[in-house]
């Protein structure tokens, strides 16, 4: 048997690359420049070039965040990005960092990291950790890492100051008494004032004290803001005194110890740090756009930012947040599919239902999640996200996507990045009978065949392969494309196709091994992804959906557990007995095949004519686990 020829394993010349004038030998260079094309289009049979489109400009260059910074253009700027530390980042925080910290980098300026600690019964060291690592992994890296804590005891005088200024009183209210000063449960009533509002200033100064030398227990005493509650014209509740401190049973801080049982709010907080700090562009979503008046309004108080003006002091603005369709955020829900939850629901008789859900997940950082950890384990570069956000653009409008137009984008990016390799998800062996040992090669196939990602791997081929069980039916048909009985299908690379002539099965009907012999010279309708068997590496494969049957999974009865009823079955399909070519151990010991511009070690190939996966952390030397990151075309339906 005759060596295959170049055209068929190897990527296709350069158009320019033409052969000598004569005549016989330019029809012999078109010749094997139309065999090379053929052999391109094997490898990737239903990918055409497209041509590339202009870089977009930059987010931070025009739109909404040039005009911010027109507002207020400073030399120096600096942000800050302001997480709390009571749960795992979602994709929404991933549009926040890259605005602050990139506003900051695309000025010349700095962005600090600042902890907003300032509730201790919801804060754990673990998500302080991964907040620094998330930002990290996205590509930054902080001018400083700060804390509220660090300006507990300044907080503390200003709120004493605020009270001496007759800006601040301590209330006993109930909450339910302080819902009804603000109008009621939907605050249309007429609003009053407390009986606590015109207390003398130094008693005012005396409760604030018995509150930090713990007289009071939570809920029986705060220090509230003395804004605009009573103004008939202020319809902000913003404005409606909110508190400044409250007390916390729970008061071990993993920063100051025991040394506080009063903790400040973050509406008093958040703008105080900002200002300390000299922060010049105070960037946040538009849930705080009705907080930019109280932001304004302490700072005026404090002689910290003059009254009307963003000359001195940090000036606010709004941007619109990133949602995802499909998926949940909230902190407390994620929580449920984590760790499960018990859940009661009433019924009509009178008598409670009581439901154990377990856990939906295997963690935060679950695949089929949006935390950001989550992504990242899924295999999605940092890059990737960034350029998604880019490509959104910043305005102060909502920006409601979909899952498949995160993953499009996604895709566009790992296409242009990660090398291909051939991956059987549900393998049936398939033995060649009349190949010979001639035909058993090493077939040297580029990682690219548009030359976009530089390497080529050797790809073992003998007599007995791997196909996977969806490119075989036991009966053809005229629209079925694929190996069928005596039906000739093509292999990747080789140069032969091939034709089943028989197949066997085990007791429970399942096709076990297929017989084939080489087709030469037909012209096969498709080509499909084999693995030698004899040179496999086992695999396990995890491929990804949707975990809600709902579009809309918030929308779900979250109270009594309706929602366990809406997760899919089929969100995780795991194959146990996948198989990959050999050249997947070359990518693991070969980073540079990775220039996704990400700062992780993951591992990302498209397998032909299945998806985009990564290797898992999970994964030991002796087994391999793989989790999908994309599907290789846009799929609404999941």
């Amino acid at each position: 048997m005759a060596e295959p020829t170049a055209a068929a394993i190897s990527p296709a010349a350069p158009e320019e690359e033409k052969g000598p004038s004569k005549r016989a030998l330019e029809k012999a260079a078109k010749k094997a420049a139309a065999k090379a094309k053929k052999a391109e289009h094997a490898i990737r049979p239903k990918e055409s070039a497209k041509p590339s489109k202009s870089e977009p400009s930059s987010i931070f260059s025009e739109g909404w965040l040039k005009r911010v910074y027109d507002q207020k253009p400073v030399k120096d700027v600096r942000s800050r990005f302001p997480p709390e530390p009571n749960g795992y980042l979602h994709i929404g925080h991933c549009k926040a960092i890259a605005v602050n910290f990139g506003f900051a980098r695309h000025h010349k300026g700095v962005c600090f990291l600042r902890y907003d600690d300032t509730n201790p019964e919801k804060e754990e060291e673990i998500y302080f950790t991964s907040i620094l690592d998330i930002i990290k992994w996205l590509g930054f890296e902080p001018y400083k890492i700060t804390y509220s804590s660090d300006n507990f005891d300044k907080l503390y005088e200003l709120a004493e100051e605020l009270i001496r200024k007759d800006g601040a009183y301590v209330c006993h209210c109930s909450r339910e008494e302080v819902n009804n000063q603000r109008g009621g449960p939907d605050n249309r009533g007429a609003r009053y004032a407390c009986e606590h509002r015109t207390r003398p200033i130094e008693e005012s100064l005396a409760e604030f004290r018995a509150m930090r030398d713990g007289k009071y227990r939570a809920g029986e005493a705060y220090l509230r803001m003395k804004q605009s509650l009573t103004d008939p014209n202020e319809g902000n509740p913003q404005m409606w005194d909110l508190p400044a401190y409250r007390v916390i049973e729970k008061n071990h801080h993993h920063r100051t110890g025991d040394k506080w049982r009063i903790y400040p709010t973050y509406d008093f907080t958040h703008c105080i740090c900002d200002a300390l700090e000299d922060i010049t562009h105070s960037m946040c979503t538009t849930e705080f756009q009705q907080s930019r008046v109280s932001y304004d309004w302490l700072l005026e108080q404090l002689d910290m930012k003059l009254p009307k003006s963003d000359e001195k002091g940090p000036m606010q603005r709004e941007y619109g947040r990133l949602n995802v369709g499909g998926t949940i955020l909230s902190k407390r829900r994620i929580l449920m599919l984590v760790m499960g939850t018990t859940v009661e629901k009433k019924n009509a008789d009178g008598t409670v239902e009581t439901r154990t859900i377990p856990p939906s997940v295997r963690g935060w950082d679950d695949p089929r999640l949006y935390t950001l950890v989550a992504l990242r384990r899924r295999g999605i570069p940092a890059k990737a996200l960034l350029n998604f956000v880019e490509e959104l653009g910043v305005t102060d409008a909502l920006t409601e996507i979909q899952p498949y137009r995160l993953e499009s984008s996604i895709r566009k990016h790992l296409e242009r990045t990660v090398p291909r390799q051939m991956l059987v998800l549900d393998p049936i062996k398939v033995v060649i009978e009349d190949a010979t040992s001639e035909d058993e090669q090493e077939i040297v196939v580029p990682y690219d065949p548009k030359g976009t990602i530089p390497g080529e791997r050797k790809v073992k081929f003998g007599k007995e392969v791997h196909i996977d069980r969806t490119d075989f039916r036991e009966e053809d048909s005229p629209d079925y494309f694929r190996l069928a009985p005596n039906k000739a299908v093509g292999l990747y690379n080789v140069p032969f196709p091939i034709r089943a002539t028989s197949f066997t099965k085990d007791e429970n009907g399942n096709v076990t091994e297929i017989k084939a012999v080489k087709a030469t010279g037909e012209k096969p309708k498709t080509y499909i992804q084999w693995v030698d068997v004899a040179t496999a590496i086992p695999v396990t494969a995890r491929q990804y959906n949707s975990l809600f049957k709902s579009a809309s999974p918030n929308a779900l009865d979250w109270k009594t557990g309706g929602w366990a009823d809406d997760l899919r079955p089929d969100s995780e399909v795991v194959f146990e007995n996948a198989v990959i070519e050999r050249g997947l151990k070359d990518l693991i010991k070969e980073h540079t095949l990775n220039p996704s511009g990400s700062s992780d070690d993951l591992v990302r190939f498209q397998a032909l004519r299945t998806a985009y996966f990564c290797i898992d952390v999970d994964s030991t030397e002796d087994k391999l686990v793989l989790n999908q990151v994309v599907s290789l075309r846009e799929d609404k339906a999941k």
